[in-house]
């Protein structure tokens, strides 16, 4: 069940953006949220799938999905997809664990980490996903990086 921890930390360490919003000056206007500037439930649906997708493929980082099954798979799909949609400010509601509880025990390394990120920069920017939100969404995975990345055996 590793695909839990790894899939849901990167993704939810990016949904990090509901507890510190952004500047009012990111927005393009006042009452538009995150989770409208990224295009709704349909765009954050598009982009857990294909990050999921290049982290199942990812010879750094398949290790995470030996053993899981299709139907586990997609349920932490949902669980992605939701926890993005709520952060953003969408109209979603999160049930999964936090990042601590759902990361112990993983040991998901400094280079696991990085190759995560790199993997969502790429979704990102497949998506066009403007710099201004991504920068937003880069913030947030800085916060929670000590949750998710354990030093040691």
């Amino acid at each position: 069940m590793k695909i839990n921890g790894l899939m849901l930390g990167v993704l939810f360490a990016c949904t990090a953006v509901a507890a510190a919003p952004p500047p009012a000056a990111a927005q393009t206007s006042p009452d538009q949220s995150l989770y409208k500037r990224l295009g709704g439930y349909d765009a954050i649906a598009a982009v857990t799938d294909d990050f999921i997708g290049r982290l199942a493929t990812d010879p750094k980082l398949s290790k995470f999905f030996v053993g899981v099954s299709d139907n586990h798979k997609g349920r932490i799909r949902q669980l992605v997809v939701d926890q993005l949609c709520a952060a953003t400010g969408g109209p979603c509601i999160y049930i999964g664990q936090d990042m601590k509880t759902a990361h112990k025990g993983m040991h998901i390394s400094s280079d696991d980490w990085d190759a995560a990120v790199a993997d969502l920069v790429a979704t990102l920017k497949k998506f066009n996903v403007g710099q201004r939100e991504q920068t937003e969404l880069a913030t947030a995975l800085a916060t929670l990086k000590n949750d998710i990345v354990e030093n040691g055996p």
